[in-house]
């Protein structure tokens, strides 16, 4: 139970830091102040420059999108107070900078152009089949944190059993693998 403390209070650290590190603001990175929500969700992250591929419009995208980390999860939630489902966390980050997106799974596979799995950039979305093994409906979505090369992670609100909400998670090696069905490019 020790090596879980420590390593919960080393992961707040680390989030802390992240968080609260001063940074120059970008202009589009100005925002609506959102109420503060407690994080509870495991991230290995370090602060990032802007890549060529990441222009500043994505990077205040994801940036906004991590400050929501560890709402709670609420089917057909769409606000950080009540609560995110997959769809509703999409829908309130891309609001925030006035690009519109349905609060529909099912319609947001056709938002936006389909870009290759490879060549996701921070600020797309991706979307899954549902849980079920025959699934074939789009069903889950979030938003895609890593660079092109990198292994797939993505920021969404999971109703999993273990774990809910506002979380960060990886698509190779999990089960999001097989249920993977599209990236989406709307910036």
């Amino acid at each position: 139970m020790r090596y879980v403390w420590i390593t919960f209070l080393s992961l707040v650290a680390v989030l802390l830091a992240v968080f609260l590190w001063p940074r120059p603001a970008a202009p589009s990175a100005r925002v609506a102040p959102t109420q503060a929500v407690p994080v509870v969700a495991v991230v290995h992250r370090t602060p990032r420059a802007p890549t060529p591929v990441m222009n500043d419009r994505a990077e205040a995208i994801i940036r906004f999108a991590e400050q929501q980390l560890g709402t709670r999860y609420c089917y057909a939630g769409t606000t950080p107070a009540g609560g995110f489902d997959c769809s509703g966390f999409v829908y309130y980050v891309f609001k925030q900078f006035d690009i519109s997106v349905p609060h529909s799974t099912a319609q947001l596979i056709s938002v936006g152009r389909p870009v290759e799995r490879s060549q996701a950039h921070p600020g797309d979305i991706v979307v899954f089949t549902g849980t079920a093994a025959t699934s074939t409906t789009p069903g889950h979505a979030g938003i895609v944190l890593s660079e092109p090369g990198e292994p797939l992670r993505f920021i969404h609100s999971s109703s999993a059993r273990r774990e809910s909400g506002v979380k960060i998670s990886q698509v190779e090696g999990s089960g999001y693998e097989r249920r993977f069905m599209q990236v989406r490019r709307v910036l």
